[in-house]
């Protein structure tokens, strides 16, 4: 456990200021690595944030966010949904490290999710039954969503951001570990979405 982690007010804050560099195609010093930096995190690491955030390629958090070794606690899952293994593993960055802040992050044009939206309006069957495990994840958040009044355009986009929220959620609300250090102001769960097309990450639900 650090003796002082960062608080999730401050760390947000620098993913904030390390996404602008991103999208400014700005790198940091810290971001690029070194011997000294892999040696220094041998015994040890104090990430300064958890995110949880798509498979996709295109969506690599540490490098949106401009971020060195050693920084961030990354989670990645196609369609950044929630299952045990997802929740164990941010149970243990919160309580071995003692990192304040979650990030849950999704992005625009996610195949996770365009598959469910695919899969809800014409049944289609799923790859496999473990590509249908996470579409079945994503589509009680976004049902209402494909079946509603929403827009054609729109649903992808309404359906991702819907995602994030019920991930989010799972995470504040589905975990004795996580819900007493949110209780005791130690940990934050915030939602974002990475825009494949400009590098911004938007932050919601803060």
């Amino acid at each position: 456990m650090p003796r002082h982690p960062v608080h999730h007010h401050e760390a947000l804050e620098r993913l904030k200021q390390g996404n602008a560099r991103f999208v400014a195609n700005v790198r940091s010093l810290a971001s690029m690595g070194s011997e000294l930096q892999r040696e220094a995190l041998v015994d040890g690491q104090e990430p300064f944030a958890i995110v949880l955030s798509c498979s996709d390629s295109r969506a690599p958090g540490e490098l949106v966010f401009d971020c060195g070794l050693g920084d961030v606690f990354a989670v990645r899952v196609a369609g950044n949904v929630v299952a045990p293994s997802i929740v164990g593993s941010v149970e243990f960055a919160a309580a071995k490290f003692g990192t304040e802040l979650v990030v849950v992050m999704g992005h625009s044009r996610c195949g996770a999710v365009s598959a469910t939206v695919e899969s809800l309006r014409t049944g289609k069957p799923a790859l496999s039954d473990n590509v249908r495990d996470i579409i079945d994840r994503i589509a009680p958040g976004v049902a209402e969503i494909v079946s509603g009044g929403t827009k054609d355009d729109d649903v992808l986009g309404h359906a991702i951001r819907a995602n994030v929220r019920v991930s989010a959620d799972h995470l504040r609300h589905g975990s004795r570990v996580l819900e007493e250090r949110i209780a005791s102001g130690r940990l934050k769960v915030v939602g974002a979405e990475y825009a494949l097309e400009t590098g911004v990450v938007e932050f919601f639900d803060t």
